[in-house]
């Protein structure tokens, strides 16, 4: 098992790349699509998500993702002894209309592939994905954590909003776009449609290019949000995704902590299962109390999961990924974000110790 650090677009540069290395990180995980709180600085937090505006405007639908822009990326990883892993997350630019069955599905579904296949030829192991309609959407703010450190968390569905039209996975892509929010408000069984046309065509490119597809389980994980559907709310919806085009190439962007906040099964049962068939392709590790749709995300070493059982699991299926922190509660000092995510990487660095041990 490998410690990383996810980093979003505006962190890409060597006082955050040298911090992750000195919190103990060997690999890399990018969002290429930022997020910014309105209203707020945008230094170091993304967006949580919340209630109103959403997370802004969708990037340029005519600059996908090149082989050129991703080496000069790598470069810079690599040039402060990281290892670049994974990319998380499309830019709804890019796939909007894959995720609404839109016009331009063909034409999207074609840069994605050769986004993928860019990955591919820069070397880049995994790319991570949300396949939603909402997003994450009704997260709340709050003193949830150990001390009343500041974070995220769910306190039940309030004026809950219909999605917008020229919005989809809870960013704007079109400010005068009509009939779109039409296409939001459908059934589950068209939105696992959709997700079976995404995987039947891009499963086979990743294939070719070495690239494991991962999917991101629904965050919050609910059945329904903003009168949208979701996929994956339960630990079991994992494998109906990997029965879809079965491969080494389709596998999961496994959130410990949206597991956890899902109201059937068992956390340690469902990592056995998908860690077993070595479907696993990066973690999200992070700790929660309680199940959605009321929860709080708090330190990692005092939420629901036994994080050192999880670890054990891993490593008792070889899994050779990565874990990277996410979520830390912002502590309180003037770094408040550098400073949960240091203990998180402490904490984590000393549980892959022990484990190796």
């Amino acid at each position: 098992m490998k410690l990383g650090f996810g980093l979003y677009r505006h962190m890409l540069d060597r006082e955050h790349l040298r911090f992750a290395k000195q919190a103990g990180a060997t690999h890399i995980v990018v969002h290429l699509v930022d997020y910014f709180n309105q209203g707020g600085d945008g230094k170091d937090q993304p967006t949580t998500g919340g209630r109103g505006g959403g997370w802004g405007h969708a990037g340029d639908p005519e600059k996908l993702w090149s082989k050129e822009q991703l080496l000069q990326i790598k470069d810079l990883i690599e040039s402060e002894g990281l290892v670049w892993h994974a990319i998380e997350n499309f830019d709804p630019a890019h796939w909007h209309d894959v995720l609404l069955d839109g016009p331009k599905k063909r034409q999207q579904i074609e840069g994605l592939k050769q986004m993928i296949r860019a990955m591919g030829e820069v070397g880049i192991a995994v790319m991570g994905y949300n396949f939603s309609l909402a997003g994450v959407y009704g997260r709340t703010t709050g003193n949830y954590a150990r001390g009343q450190a500041g974070g995220v968390g769910m306190e039940g569905f309030v004026d809950e909003e219909p999605m917008l039209d020229g919005m989809v996975w809870n960013m704007t892509f079109d400010e005068n776009a009509t009939g779109t929010a039409a296409r939001t408000r459908i059934s589950s069984d068209e939105l696992w449609a959709r997700l079976s046309y995404f995987l039947q065509e891009l499963v086979p490119v990743a294939e070719e290019a070495g690239v494991m597809l991962a999917a991101h389980p629904d965050d919050p994980p609910v059945p329904r949000l903003r009168d949208t559907p979701r996929l994956v709310y339960q630990p079991d919806m994992y494998q109906r995704l990997l029965d879809i085009v079965p491969s080494k190439c389709s596998g999961l962007e496994y959130c410990l902590g949206t597991l956890a906040e899902m109201t059937e099964g068992d956390i340690y049962e469902a990592t056995e299962q998908y860690a077993a068939q070595q479907k696993i392709g990066y973690v999200h590790f992070r700790n929660v109390r309680g199940k959605a749709p009321h929860y709080e995300e708090v330190f990692i070493d005092e939420g629901d999961i036994d994080m050192e059982r999880i670890v054990a699991i891993l490593k008792k299926h070889d899994f050779q990924g990565v874990l990277i922190p996410d979520h830390a509660p912002a502590m309180a000092c003037s770094a408040p974000w550098y400073a949960g995510m240091a203990y998180s990487m402490g904490y984590m660095k000393a549980l892959l110790g022990k484990a190796d041990r």
